[in-house]
């Protein structure tokens, strides 16, 4: 089954060249199936990016999915025209009332910040709080895995000394939880960010569960209220080609800036990436789907609590 998408959302035209089979509104209206709905709040700068990324990665799975992209009121992104948003994206005080199967909530570039710093820390405040009682399960991708992991559980950052920037290995610590079916030992998950939360903090908490973890990058993945949560400290949605993006972006502005690990083909950037995450990042979303959302939410919306 597709993904029902927004009428001329950028995504549509580039993923049917993948071969990925999505859907507008338009068409999609016309059939008789209740599809799960799952909202994304895009807190990335280059919004359209994030949404071909995510939207890649959800399109594998046999369930009809209903997209629907959340903004801010609060913050203008920068990066992304104002016609794009004012088309394709909804704020939270339109979308409050309503509930959703899943949610999945992007990083954003503001790590070396104090959460309170953050301009629009008072409606991700409320929409993180909101998402308790609205939604079945809800992804949260770094920058978003460290706030909520801090606004319910009131586990702190830290500032890293280095970026932690690359691809790194993680280990299964729960091999047979649904997240994790058809998973080798170890996957690789791709890193960028400036802070990590400490495993002692996670392990120490009655409510969370630590399920992935590396000796390189430190904690991988969090699960918490039985699957209801999901924290995840890196990039598992990330195109082949993003970090080198990034790391051209920053190359070109900074001298400080170090090549990512375990990324390029002999380490060298001019013969460009070599993908080992992939498979699994495919794997671990459809499993959140089929076992987390599909399996776990009412057919009526309404009974979420």
């Amino acid at each position: 089954m597709p993904l029902r998408l927004p009428d001329r959302l950028p995504a549509i035209d580039l993923l049917k060249r993948e071969n990925i089979f999505v859907m507008d509104a338009t068409r999609a209206h016309a059939q008789d199936i209740r599809p799960l709905r799952i909202v994304i709040l895009n807190l990335m700068p280059i919004k359209v990016t994030t949404e071909t990324d995510l939207i890649r990665l959800l399109s594998n799975t046999p369930l009809q999915i209903d997209i629907t992209f959340m903004k801010l009121r609060s913050h203008t992104p920068k990066n992304t025209p104002i016609e794009h948003m004012m088309m394709f994206y909804q704020d939270f005080e339109l979308l409050r009332h309503q509930n959703f199967d899943g949610m999945i909530v992007t990083g954003a570039p503001v790590e070396l910040l104090e959460f309170e710093e953050v301009s629009y820390w008072p409606e991700i405040r409320e929409i993180l709080t909101w998402a308790r009682t609205h939604v079945t399960s809800t992804l949260y991708i770094c920058w978003a895995a460290q706030a909520a992991l801090y606004l319910n559980y009131g586990i702190h950052k830290y500032p890293l000394p280095q970026k932690m920037f690359g691809v790194y290995p993680q280990q299964i610590l729960h091999p047979l939880l649904p997240i994790f079916r058809g998973f080798d030992d170890s996957f690789n998950m791709p890193q960028s960010r400036h802070a990590e939360v400490h495993r002692i903090d996670v392990e120490q908490h009655p409510d969370l569960h630590l399920i992935a973890y590396s000796e390189k990058s430190g904690v991988g993945i969090v699960m918490a209220r039985g699957g209801r949560e999901f924290f995840i400290t890196g990039h598992m949605e990330y195109a082949p080609g993003t970090l080198d993006n990034e790391y051209l972006r920053d190359r070109d502005s900074r001298s400080d800036v170090q090549l990512p690990v375990n990324y390029y083909v002999d380490n060298n950037p001019d013969r460009g990436p070599y993908v080992t995450w992939r498979a699994h990042a495919n794997l671990f979303f459809s499993n959140w789907v089929n076992y987390y959302v599909y399996q776990e939410t009412p057919y009526n919306l309404d009974d979420i609590r």
